[in-house]
């Protein structure tokens, strides 16, 4: 079902724009810098002739019937999740190898914030990497693994960025996660951003409105599903480099809809 949702994005470089991650627990992330509200309209993808695909508009929509008991235990996570994670990139997006590099919790609830001292959800237009972020993340996480020498043979192959997200607690009613059709992004619209976190300082993208761009999300999405969707891409040639998202307040949801509790999970996809 079609709808509209009030996006924030960048509104000028007046004052240097600087994104300082949320720790989880209660607090919000800091979005330094002069932001503004759009209302846009967004489609619903699951209406489309044509499911959107990770390389052409960035973002995909996968079936994943399978689970772990308990998503705040890291080692279950880690144990079986992301196995099930590694195999659906794998099939999905015909690639040789996946290596997933962290996980992230999120709910809209602030009470369940507090309770299990996981973060928000993102409500700024955004891709988690950019051009030189992205590189840099991989040659981090190699460095973090004892793995320095594979950072030049790696680097000489493609290789993408691509996080997969999914509910944990039920059909998503609101606070659905939205995405900028990768082709109708214009290129003054991102913006890279400084992000600081406890353990990183990194290079993100925040992104300024421009009507020309096409919003989509998907309605009434199940914990039997997962969202695929490219936040970097070494190939400057391909359409879908960068995938901007953001989740939005749906003025459609009933006023008594259930907090969103998602899992998302960062990887690194070689082809």
């Amino acid at each position: 079902m079609n709808t509209k949702g009030k996006l924030k994005f960048l509104d000028n470089t007046d004052q240097a724009p600087e994104y300082v991650a949320s720790i989880g627990g209660g607090d919000q992330t800091e979005h330094v810098g002069n932001y503004s509200f759009h209302t846009v309209a967004i489609a619903d993808a699951r209406e489309l002739d044509t499911p959107p695909r990770v390389d052409q508009q960035g973002f995909q929509l996968i079936d994943q019937d399978r689970s772990v008991a308990n998503f705040h235990d890291d080692v279950q996570v880690r144990e079986a999740f992301y196995p099930i994670v590694r195999d659906a990139m794998m099939s999905k997006l015909g690639c040789q190898s996946v290596e997933i590099f962290d996980h992230t919790l999120r709910t809209s609830s602030l009470a369940k914030q507090k309770e299990l001292g996981i973060r928000e959800s993102a409500n700024i237009v955004h891709n988690d990497y950019s051009s030189p972020s992205g590189i840099q993340r991989l040659q981090d996480f190699l460095s973090d693994s004892g793995r320095s020498r594979e950072f030049d043979s790696l680097c000489e192959r493609r290789f993408a960025i691509v996080n997969y997200w999914r509910s944990i607690a039920g059909t998503v009613a609101n606070y659905p996660l939205i995405f900028c059709d990768a082709r109708t992004l214009s290129p003054h619209d991102p913006v890279p951003v400084t992000r600081r976190s406890r353990n990183r300082t990194g290079e993100l993208q925040v992104a300024r409105y421009n009507p020309l761009q096409r919003w989509y999300y998907f309605s009434q999405m199940k914990n039997s599903e997962a969202m695929l969707f490219k936040t970097f891409d070494s190939d400057e040639s391909n359409p879908s480099r960068f995938c901007f998202h953001s989740s939005f307040d749906d003025p459609l949801a009933p006023a008594d809809a259930p907090p969103r509790e998602s899992i998302e999970l960062r990887c690194f996809v070689f082809y």
